[in-house]
């Protein structure tokens, strides 16, 4: 099916760190970075529509909060689930940092991003720039390059200013590669830093999205989390079940 795919390019464009390319496939839009390595997906009719497990899996770790205000995501890519969550969730301030200028304007001109007044892009590294953001309510880690995920998703120091930029009562939810025994990349140290005390739910693709709460106090309400999916799904067009069994 892949291989019949009529592609239509775009946009092209070559920075510093390769090529990023904007593909049109029938009724979905890709986002990919240097030779055909795809980064995101959209639905051109609802740019909002999470196609893939990983990103509706990175929507149940948003879902584990009762209210969030506030949501950090490093790495924005084509930006289908900052819409969904702007969409969704009663968020008033969104700041987004994403390593490449391009890709934010790629995002608004050819994936349908909006330019939602609570969205503030940064552009730089992370990893550089995460101490000077605002502590948040959600903060999502995707930090991923056409050679897989950036440094950051092994940096020590990285992660665990990720759980200290949280709010009380927050949560990071982090977009890790999975192994080839199903766990995630870096399990040991994620296990060393956060003290045990995190959620996995493996999705199909091949990754783990790892659930960090803003401390060892804090718990996951797994009754609230599934009433708060089960309110969403007639908006969404899907449910989140399948996935809330799988943490």
């Amino acid at each position: 099916m892949v291989a019949q795919r009529q592609e239509r390019l775009l946009a092209r464009v070559e920075d510093a760190f390769g090529v990023i390319s904007v593909y049109e496939v029938d009724d979905y839009r890709f986002l990919e970075f240097g030779d055909a390595i795809e980064q995101s997906c959209v639905f051109t009719a609802d740019p909002s529509w999470l196609e893939y497990d990983y990103t509706r899996a990175m929507l149940v770790g948003a879902l584990c909060h009762e209210q969030p205000e506030s949501a950090l995501f490093l790495g924005l890519g084509a930006g289908t689930l900052t819409q969904a969550c702007m969409k969704f969730l009663p968020l008033e301030d969104i700041e987004a940092i994403e390593l490449r200028p391009d890709v934010p304007r790629l995002a608004m001109e050819h994936l349908g991003l909006d330019d939602d007044p609570r969205l503030y892009v940064r552009i730089g590294d992370a990893v550089e720039l995460l101490p000077t953001a605002e502590t948040t309510d959600l903060l999502f880690v995707d930090l991923y390059t056409d050679h897989g995920p950036g440094v950051g998703h092994l940096a020590w120091n990285f992660l665990e200013g990720c759980q200290q930029r949280l709010n009380p009562g927050g949560w990071l939810v982090i977009n890790q590669w999975a192994t080839d025994e199903g766990k995630p990349l870096g399990a040991a140290l994620l296990r060393g830093l956060y003290h045990r005390h995190y959620w996995e739910l493996p999705v199909k693709e091949g990754n783990v999205i790892v659930l960090v709460p803003a401390d060892l106090e804090q718990t996951l309400d797994m009754a609230g989390l599934r009433a708060r999916a089960e309110a969403l799904a007639p908006r969404l067009g899907y449910s989140l079940d399948g996935l809330i069994k799988d943490i």
